[in-house]
């Protein structure tokens, strides 16, 4: 509703001495001077510019008669003030102008700018008037005066001996007697049976009192803390005729304020609370409506040490009150009890480092102009000793201060309540809701009305729907959208009173004091009257709305002294010449749009519909308007100032299922009233005879006539409702909502029946549902079930100040207050509140109808989550818990799981057991997750199985986790899993933990490994993901303190057990030839590949088929299979000019067995193994570069092959080197060597068809490291497999030059041998492309199958493990070399490590379809 906006203002006060301070404020009926009192002065201000314009100054003489002043009361028509002092006297004095044209302020501009041409009423708005104040009438009423009060065209005056005065403005008593409260019956409520009693005492007196016009009477405060409410009860004025009403329970009453519009009167306490009453229409007792107080929940440490409420003052348009107390501090409420603003918390009441600061007193205050300023005098009272000792500090001194308010556009304009936007309106500038992307937020409205725009308009908003552009723009940032006001407008026009954005948002319209101007956000332009004498003639009286494109308004003729509704298109001139106008009968309070048409409410209490429609008569386009029904309310209306709003709605209490015409559903259906916090419906009568008129002009049809009215809601500040229909959404949309202050929100929803079955005849059709939401709410999201608000924040300042200087300034005592966007989901409340109340089907229709919002899963768990809190913690037994019932109905979505873990884990771990109890057993949740592959979920689930059950039901479910995330190929999640079981290990023997542990990297060890790598990540540690530091398994293991965790006997048990579930699944990938998930699957998880396959050489690793893993592999890489090109015959391939590069390097270095490089650093040893590199790998230039990194890296050659027969393996991954790391980064280059030759244009042709029958580059370098793998581990079958993928003969003489020197086992030969005959086979009768390279190989293949038949016979009688690595003799060597040495590793194998992890990213790289991939980092040995 209002929010404070920066800091306040200081006025500049001429302050003489201290007893010279000001202490009250009064401003005039129009609010546009101030009268400010001091002890013996009076000064008048004026509001805008604030200045000071005329003092008046008592002689010492006279004022030491008179006293001091106390309090002053302006006349009605601001021309005189009457001024009550301490003695008992009132003075009068006259407001006269000074003679001739004078002002005190003038505005100077320069030569010929347009202001200069004179305007109407020009000097008066733009300069503060001069004025003398003389004093004309002194008047005794000898007795202290405790309040005065404008009444009409009297002052009525209490004095402390129990005498109310009526005194005329000349200052006369007119002859009629003061009237003596003793003489006044009072009673509990107005019915003649019970005859009053008199307040019997002598000496009560009336303390404070104001008069209420719309009740005609006065709520008064007595000097014992009692209230009251006298009303005559004729028309006349006299004791006989005064009768009073009091309510039993109020005794520390202390001062008033009366709501006019509202009716009530708010009577502050000495206990610190507010009690707001209202009178009883048909008994005239007085009601208590409601209370303002501060909560201890809210205010722990000052909710009841404020003091007694000092003052209460009501805003002009009555929409909110502001509350001051004895303490000190400012509060601001709703006209029904919401709180908005309180200075007593937050940064208000507390200084940056969490001293408390003093808070403001405040000894009178008064509202500004249209209630964007409160005029407040502060700083007196208590502190009076303080002002002589410290006269340096400015805030302590009494002075004028102003305080800033934004307000909603619905506390002035109503008519707002149907737009999906939230616009506040500030003194000179406007804030929307909408971000840049300028109002593509309601799409939805635009189908009926695209029609007529221009289109630029349309393309640039009507196509994007809501779903495109997302609740961004609606919710998004927290910025406003500011628009200044026009400041030519402003000069001449402020304040601006009333202002409309249409239904896109895209253009707004402002009215000040005169006419109106208006604004486009697209073109970023002002509209204003081309000639300010119309603007000048109109003042707009009801308000204005969009129409389509046209502005609708109901305003005063000046010259005319006539009552008009006009519409104005918005393209065209703003020019009466171009505005329809309709004249009507009485001044126009309230106007709103409903489709096509116009309710008008007016002055005599009639109600007005009109219809409006487009009209294009040759060039000009207008509006034409239509009178359609009038409908007068006199009979139930008291007074028309009491009508807050008037809206017409398509809301019934019908359905619309049985009514006659399923388009009348839509129409305009019932009107809806606000009087004075009542909502007050009146539908259509349709019980009367219904003609179907098909043919007529829907004009020219009769309209209904309207029910009586029926009252549906009290305390009501805003109605919302929509006129769009959504047969999807029909609950929302046709539903009314309600805002009703401090009791939350209302929602008046219809029920519908299933399948459009009949109705039930006692279900009723529509249902009030109650909910509490924590923002002030100011739009409703109809379809997106949101609420938009604002609220105010604050920013603190001083910490630019030191805290003790004696000039404590104002910004450092006020924080700077700023506006902020904020929105609520409210489903939830409306779920819940149905499942209450057994209406189960309708909330699962409601629910279903919104379920694709995306915030729909929290709407369901806020539900979850606010009945298991609420249910779980009560002290006292429930008789009838809801907690089951939201259950069951959760299930009926299948976000059910989700929504229970995510609600547990959020929850605190005693509540458990009672959610448990309903939702159901975990275990039987987790295993639903697994059924339904929804793994992350179940792993939540584990988490909580962790806590509630013993480690062996956690490990059991872990491990059907974990195996099913391997066969998915989460990897992510095995990662995770991996974790989780080691956890459990190291926690076997302890109690379940009470808080899940699974979510630190716990006993892996994994990040110490890291450290002791040289590791450049990309992220820092802190933003690795936690999977990240999944433990390297088998990798040797780094000293540190996790070292120490390795030598725990379960833990070696927990390894093993997961190693177990590792290597089954990498037998299975093997078995059925998925190369790529085994790679995948190594690189991802760190799964010790080679010395795996060592093991299982000739088990696991065996190719069974050749021709079926042949085929399987060029599936699974992309890979082409081969083809005949037609030139082949002549290709200089085939007469061996040219085989590869590879052939060619391999013949040169024939008399060496080429691979035999030892581990010294010999130059001749590093030349070699550029030379053999470089069949694979990069040219020699590079290599060089490479290798000149440091003496390490030349350390770290490695021998893949000696002649020693020992060490028949190339090595483990331990050993790996940087000259293998080299070949494995760099296969990339295979291509490049092919550029370094020259080549003819034949050549090139049959390079081409090469590449052609090649796979995607990423295969090629995973296939490239599959071969090295498997070289390493010596499953030369699956070498000889990969060689023919790639079609490379230096492959097979490689594995050749292996077999060769080094002893094979046997039986492997035998299977290369069958196998390759088979491939011969398939290849001759399927693939004939695969001949020419087979030929190729030919003189390998046959050498092959002689050392084969060599080997076979003294092979038959050996062991079947040939080699004695330890990686054979024992399968764990390099786990228990880790555990046992973890001080002492030496630096080749940390290298070697690097490189291992190298490899697997590249892997890693490779894989970028791999969903679970995450960002990689780059490792160097240092």
């Amino acid at each position: 509703m209002y929010f404070l906006s920066g800091w306040p203002k200081r006025l500049l006060y001429p302050l003489g001495s201290p007893a010279e301070a000001p202490f009250h404020i009064q401003s005039d009926p129009q609010r546009t001077f101030f009268a400010v009192l001091a002890p013996a002065r009076l000064s008048i201000w004026y509001s805008r510019p604030s200045v000071l314009i005329v003092t008046y100054k008592e002689s010492p003489k006279s004022s030491s008669q008179f006293g001091p002043y106390k309090q002053a009361e302006w006349r009605p028509d601001s021309t005189m003030i009457a001024v009550s002092t301490a003695n008992g006297y009132i003075l009068f004095f006259h407001i006269t102008s000074t003679r001739g044209d004078k002002y005190l302020y003038e505005p100077v501009y320069p030569k010929g700018s347009p202001q200069m041409k004179g305007t109407p009423h020009f000097k008066e708005e733009q300069c503060a008037p001069a004025l003398n104040l003389e004093m004309r009438k002194i008047l005794d009423l000898q007795a202290p005066i405790m309040s005065l009060q404008s009444v009409l065209e009297d002052l009525l005056v209490a004095t402390s001996d129990g005498l109310l005065h009526l005194i005329h403005w000349e200052g006369m008593t007119n002859g009629r007697k003061a009237i003596n409260l003793c003489t006044v019956p009072f009673s509990v409520d107005l019915q003649s049976s019970r005859a009053g009693s008199f307040l019997g005492f002598a000496d009560v007196y009336i303390r404070d009192m104001e008069y209420c016009a719309t009740l005609d009477g006065f709520a008064v405060v007595f000097n014992d803390g009692k209230v009251g409410f006298i009303t005559p009860v004729s028309s006349r004025f006299t004791a006989e005729q005064l009768h009073g009403v009091w309510p039993q329970d109020v005794v520390d009453g202390t001062c008033v304020a009366v709501n006019n519009k509202y009716r009530l009167m708010a009577f502050g306490c000495a206990s610190g609370s507010v009690q707001v009453y209202t009178i009883d229409n048909t008994t005239g007792a007085m009601l208590l409506s409601h209370k303002l107080e501060l909560t201890a929940k809210q205010y722990p440490d000052i909710w009841n040490k404020t003091g007694a409420v000092k003052l209460v003052r009501w805003s002009p348009d009555n929409s909110v009150v502001i509350v001051t107390w004895e303490y000190g501090g400012l509060s601001l409420w709703s006209v029904f009890g919401a709180q908005l603003i309180c200075t007593l918390g937050g940064d208000f009441a507390y200084r940056s480092d969490g001293t408390k600061k003093d808070p403001l007193k405040i000894s009178s205050m008064s509202w500004g102009a249209e209630g964007y300023h409160l005029w407040v005098i502060s700083g007196f009272g208590s502190q009076n000793a303080e002002i002589e000792s410290d006269p340096k500090s400015i805030v302590k001194q009494p002075g004028i201060l102003l305080f800033q308010f934004i307000k909603s556009v619905l506390t002035v304009n109503p008519c707002m309540n149907n737009q999906e936007q939230v616009l506040l309106q500030g003194e000179d500038r406007l804030y929307l809701n909408c971000g840049e992307a300028s109002q593509t937020q309601n799409p939805r409205s635009t189908s009926a009305h695209s029609k007529h725009q221009p289109s630029q308009e349309k393309s640039l908003f009507a196509d994007t729907g809501l779903e495109s552009q997302g609740l961004s723009t609606l919710l998004g940032h927290r910025h406003w959208h500011v628009v200044q006001i026009s400041s030519t407008y402003l000069e001449s026009n402020w304040p601006i009173r009333f202002s409309a954005i249409d239904k896109l948002g895209q253009n707004i319209a402002v009215v000040g004091k005169f006419g109106f101007a208006h604004y486009s956000l697209l073109t970023k332009k002002w509209k204003l009257f081309g000639n300010i004498t119309q603007e000048q003639n109109m003042i707009v009286t009801g308000g204005l709305a969009w129409w389509k494109d046209f502005v609708v308004l109901a305003c005063y003729n000046i010259s005319d002294h006539q009552e008009e509704l006009r519409v104005y298109l918005r393209t065209s001139n703003l020019d009466n010449a171009f505005a329809h106008v309709t004249k009507a009968q009485a001044e126009t309070l309230l106007l709103s749009v409903f489709r096509d048409m116009v309710i008008v409410f007016r002055a005599d209490c009639s109600i007005c519909l009109y219809s409006i429609e487009r009209k294009s008569d040759g060039p000009n386009t207008t509006a034409g308007i239509q009178v359609l029904q009038e409908v007068s309310m006199s009979r139930y209306i008291p007074h028309p100032f009491l009508v807050v709003s008037v809206t017409l709605t398509s809301v019934s209490t019908e359905n619309g299922i049985n009514l006659k015409m399923p388009q009348q559903a839509r129409d305009a259906e019932s009107i809806m009233l606000n009087l004075a916090g009542q909502l007050i419906m009146m539908q259509r009568d349709r019980s009367g005879p219904q003609i179907r008129e098909k043919d007529n002009n829907p004009n020219q049809r009769k309209l209904l006539p309207f029910c009586p009215p029926v009252v549906l809601a009290q305390s009501v500040e805003n109605v919302w409702t929509t006129c769009r229909a959504n047969k999807q959404k029909r609950h929302l949309l046709e539903a009314l909502w309600l805002s009703c202050g401090g009791a939350g929100m209302k929602v008046w929803l219809p029920l519908f029946p299933r399948d459009s079955r009949k109705p039930h005849s006692f279900l009723s059709q529509r249902i009030m549902l109650p909910f509490h939401i924590n923002i002030y709410p100011l739009a409703v999201l109809f379809e997106d079930a949101l609420v938009l608000g604002a609220v105010n924040d604050t920013l603190l300042y001083d910490s630019l100040y030191a805290r003790n200087s004696a000039r404590e300034q104002l910004e450092v005592l006020f924080p700077f207050c700023v506006v902020e966007r904020t929105s609520q989901i409210y489903l939830h409340h409306i779920l819940r509140q149905l499942l209450l109340r057994n209406l189960g089907e309708q909330a699962l229709l409601l629910a279903q109808s919104c379920s694709t919002l995306p915030y729909f899963p929290h709407v369901l768990e806020l539900m979850l989550h606010e009945v298991l809190e609420e249910e779980a913690t009560s002290r006292e037994p429930i008789p009838d818990p809801l907690l089951p019932t939201v259950a069951k109905f959760i299930t009926e979505f299948p976000l059910f799981l989700q929504t229970v873990v995510h609600c547990a884990r959020k929850t605190e771990y005693a509540l458990w057991n009672y959610l448990f109890a309903a939702v159901g057993n975990p275990k039987d949740l987790f295993e639903e997750c697994l059924m339904a592959q929804d793994l992350d979920t179940a792993a939540s689930y584990l988490i909580i199985l962790q806590n509630m059950e013993v480690p062996a039901v956690s490990r059991q479910h872990a491990t059907l986790l974990f195996n099913t995330a391997l066969e998915q190929g989460k990897w992510d999640l095995c990662r995770h899993m991996i974790r989780f079981l080691k956890a459990i290990g190291s926690g076997e023997s302890e109690t379940p933990p009470s808080t899940p542990t699974a979510q630190e990297p716990s006993s892996s060890g994994g990040f110490e490994f890291f450290r002791n790598r040289s590791i450049s990540l990309s992220q820092s540690a802190e933003n690795v993901p936690a999977s990240k530091f999944s433990l390297q398994k088998t990798l040797s293991m780094p000293s540190g303190p996790s070292g120490k965790r390795w030598s725990k006997d379960s833990d070696c048990a927990e390894n093993m057990y997961i190693d177990m579930m590792l290597w089954r699944h990498a037998r299975r990938l093997l078995e059925e030839v998925r190369l790529k998930d085994l790679g995948c699957f190594a690189a991802q998880l760190g799964f010790e590949l080679i010395s795996w396959l060592c093991k299982e050489r000739t088990r696991a690793a065996r190719v069974d088929n050749f021709v079926i893993a042949l085929k399987r592999l060029h599936k699974d890489f992309l890979w082409p299979l081969p083809i005949i090109p037609a030139s082949s015959i002549s290709s200089p391939f085939k007469n061996g000019k040219f085989r590869t590069v590879g052939e060619q390097l391999l013949k040169s270095q024939s008399a060496d067995p080429f691979l035999n490089l030892e581990i010294d650093a010999g130059v001749s040893n590093v030349q070699r193994s550029q030379s053999w590199l470089s069949n694979i790998g990069p040219t020699h230039h590079e290599i060089d570069t490479a290798s000149s990194h440091g003496p390490q890296m030349q350390d770290a050659f490695l021998s893949p092959l000696s002649n020693k027969g020992d060490e028949c393996s190339i090595g483990s991954a331990t050993d790996l080197t940087e000259s293998s790391s080299m070949v494995d980064g760099d296969w990339t280059m295979v291509d490049e060597n092919f550029s370094t030759l020259s080549l003819t244009q034949s050549e090139l042709e049959h390079i081409s068809m090469e590449l052609a029958s090649k796979g995607p580059h990423k295969s090629q370098v995973q296939l490239r490291y599959l071969l090295h793998i498997f070289m390493e581990a010596g499953c030369l079958d699956w070498c000889i497999v990969i060689g023919l993928i790639l079609r490379e003969s230096s492959i097979i003489n490689q594995i050749l030059v292996i077999i060769q020197s080094s002893e094979v086992d046997g039986e492997m030969l035998q299977n290369i041998k069958t196998g390759l005959h088979a491939v011969d086979r398939w290849a001759s009768t399927d693939c004939p492309g695969y001949k020419p390279f087979l030929n190729v190989i030919k003189p390998q293949l046959q050498k092959l199958s002689e050392i084969t038949e060599e080997k076979v016979q003294p092979e038959a009688f050996q062991p079947a493990t040939v080699g004695k690595t330890p990686e054979q003799t024992s399968p764990r060597a390099e786990e228990s070399r880790g555990s046992s040495g973890h001080g002492s590793v030496p630096q080749g194998e940390l290298g070697g490590g690097s490189l291992i992890s190298r490899k697997e990213e590249d892997m890693t790289q490779a894989e970028d379809e791999e969903p679970f991939q995450d960002g990689t980092y780059d490792c160097s040995v240092s």
